[in-house]
């Protein structure tokens, strides 16, 4: 907790001041997964004040050239907060290859930058912890490959878009512009 006083006796004896605390990690974001390129553990928290479209990925999909599109959207918005996050699943039988292999392909095949996490289940009662509360939220679950998730500064689902919605749509375009209009949630200190 940053006292009140603390930068007055910083300033006065020439120590540093304390840093301020983060903002909260909100309750959807309190996971940790493993990346995809090495399945080292990654917290979500790290996400935490940006707005993040969370989308369920496939390399064998009719979908799978969306990734083009959701690089290119990372890309053009990554400035002012907007984090693509990349979570393969084979629940729809169409990603059939081990996290490396998923890894290569999407850098290869379509320059991914953006993260992308360890291949894992999105729908039914294996679903990752994340995509459970995603469901919950929304009350909707993915259908296909590619659906998305646009979630808010403040770590609250603004809105979910089925895999037929590109990334360049505009109404998708709209409400990711939307929410990184949004200032970002305050900093609270914790005691």
């Amino acid at each position: 907790m940053l006292l009140p006083w603390a930068p007055a006796i910083a300033q006065a004896t020439g120590a540093p001041a304390p840093a301020a605390a983060p903002a909260a990690c909100p309750a959807l974001l309190q996971h940790t997964v493993l990346r995809l390129q090495d399945e080292q553990p990654q917290s979500l928290c790290q996400y935490s004040g940006k707005v993040l479209l969370v989308v369920n990925t496939a390399s064998y999909c009719g979908f799978t050239g969306q990734y083009e599109g959701l690089e290119a959207l990372h890309k053009r918005y990554q400035g002012k907060g907007l984090v693509v996050l990349g979570f393969p699943s084979n629940d729809f039988a169409q990603e059939g290859g081990d996290n490396a292999q998923i890894a290569a392909f999407c850098e290869n095949t379509y320059g991914v930058k953006f993260p992308m996490f360890a291949k894992s289940s999105v729908t039914g009662t294996g679903a990752s912890p994340l995509y459970r509360q995603l469901a919950q939220q929304t009350g909707k679950v993915p259908r296909w490959n590619f659906y998305k998730y646009l979630v808010g500064r403040d770590g609250r689902v603004a809105g979910s878009y089925s895999s037929l919605t590109a990334p360049d749509n505009a109404g998708l375009v709209r409400a990711i512009e939307k929410a990184l209009a949004q200032p970002a949630p305050p900093s609270r200190s914790t005691p």
